[in-house]
């Protein structure tokens, strides 16, 4: 064996090909797996043992990180019809006392959670890149390098996508006073990008991409300019879109463009596997269809989206129609991977009146065909080898307590659905590696302490005259 080639043993492993006995898991030293070698029989000499069953690591498609210290602070009512729109505008009060120093000791501790949930990558959808001014920094890419560097400290992989946004409203309405610190020309949202870049360069733990904030934030122009230049950069970088949150979008997308924002979207760009359109939410059976057979993968944030009361994607039909999705933790108001496929199941089961709606022909687990299929269509939304135990794919992985009470005594057939649907005591995730490092042994980050002081001192900061 390679010296410089690390291993673990695990007596049961989900694969690619389905549950696997006495897997091999051999990666490294840039923690990618080099090898994945079943029926082992036993361990060998000197090879640590996972503690429990070993899953891949779930991708996180889509994360807001400063709004992770906003969380619980908007359950009441802003007006006597309160939606996302009324949301937004005490989310843009909170925005604005953002500091460096607090987005990072923000963005640490949410990483740390979401490392102990068991989402061992982000993509980050960072739109806050000013001064509380709107003035630029020295450096523009300083506030996306401090989430950068709270992803590097903290061991999560990162797909960092700096957000491109313009404007208020479609028609290329001018941009409110209170998203000053949002907003850049193209030239210079571009700027930033290869700031950025030249800054933290590109590495197996993390990939850039671009994210124009919504089709009302961005000209049709822009978008075009912007997916040029990424091409230029890298030809399969991803390229994320908030898209349909909501109704009224829908509306005002049809009166300013004629057409729906997925269709109008489908219609004039090469939407295809490299796309991640969050939400989608609001699609009709046309763009259903149109979306599925596109290959772009629907961004699902149903925690956020339960949130905040937008609506219920068609995801039974999105997924008949060979669909592909990922999962997001958005605005943070949950960060637990099993509550999003939970509720995307639940969803179905409460407007449809049945159980077990999204189990297929091919996987009468429903736990089971959600699982797989988060974690191929986040994969894809990350633009990095994730989301798969086998040779060539980054060395990321959750080992499960076989002990817990909601495993205990159960055989494979059952474990991902206890894990999914079970809500008993503390999380069945006992250990998490990312690129190879175990970063969470026995529920607790190496770093955890440190970093939840960090992240105290920073609210009481953005809290202090509040």
């Amino acid at each position: 064996m390679n010296t410089r080639t690390k291993s673990l043993f695990a007596a049961h492993a989900l694969l690619p090909e389905g549950w696997r006995t006495d897997v091999l898991l051999e990666w490294d030293a840039t923690g990618t797996l080099v090898a994945v070698t079943p029926d082992k029989r036993d361990a060998p000499a000197g090879v640590a043992r996972a503690a429990g069953p070993v899953i891949p690591g779930m991708p996180n498609l889509h994360s807001h990180a400063f709004q992770r210290a906003m969380a619980g602070l908007t359950e009441y009512r802003a007006n006597p019809t309160d939606s996302f729109w009324s949301w937004r505008e005490l989310m843009y009060r909170f925005a604005a006392r953002i500091m460096p120093e607090t987005l990072g000791a923000i963005a640490r501790w949410l990483y740390v959670e979401m490392l102990k949930a068991g989402y061992t990558s982000v993509c980050e959808f960072h739109y806050v890149h000013h001064a509380e001014d709107g003035t630029r920094h020295a450096n523009p890419a300083e506030l996306a390098q401090r989430v950068v560097d709270a992803a590097s400290e903290t061991g999560i992989g990162m797909t960092m996508l700096p957000v491109l946004y313009q404007f208020s409203g479609f028609g290329e309405e001018p941009p409110r006073d209170d998203q000053r610190r949002f907003v850049n020309t193209t030239e210079g949202y571009l700027d930033l990008l290869a700031a950025l870049r030249h800054a933290r360069p590109e590495h197996g733990a993390l990939r850039y991409g671009v994210a124009p904030h919504s089709l009302r934030a961005v000209s049709e122009a822009s978008l075009r300019v912007v997916i040029e230049a990424l091409n230029d950069i890298s030809p399969d970088a991803p390229v994320h879109i908030h898209i349909a949150e909501q109704t009224a979008e829908v509306d005002a997308s049809l009166a300013a463009l004629g057409a729906r924002p997925v269709q109008w979207l489908l219609d004039r760009f090469d939407v295809n596997a490299r796309w991640c359109l969050v939400h989608a939410t609001h699609i009709d059976a046309s763009e259903t269809a149109a979306l599925a057979k596109s290959g772009a993968i629907a961004g699902l944030c149903l925690t956020t989206e339960a949130n905040l009361g937008d609506g219920i994607f068609p995801a039974n039909e999105y997924l008949d129609a060979g669909g592909a999705f990922g999962i997001g933790s958005d605005s943070h108001v949950g960060v637990d991977w099993r509550a999003e496929l939970r509720l995307l199941e639940y969803g179905q089961r409460l407007s449809r009146r049945q159980r077990n709606v999204l189990a297929s022909h091919e996987t009468a687990q429903v736990a089971d065909r959600l699982f797989r299929d988060a974690l191929e269509g986040g994969a894809c939304a990350t633009g990095r080898a994730v989301g798969a135990l086998m040779p060539g794919a980054r060395a990321d992985w959750i080992v499960l307590d076989a002990d817990h009470p909601n495993l205990a005594e159960q055989t494979s057939a059952t474990w991902l659905s206890s894990v999914v649907f079970c809500e008993h005591g503390e999380s069945p995730v006992r250990d998490v590696f990312v690129g190879g490092e175990c970063v969470i042994r026995e529920r607790r980050h190496r770093d955890e302490a440190r970093h939840y002081r960090d992240y105290r001192a920073a609210l009481a900061r953005l809290f202090a005259g509040a």
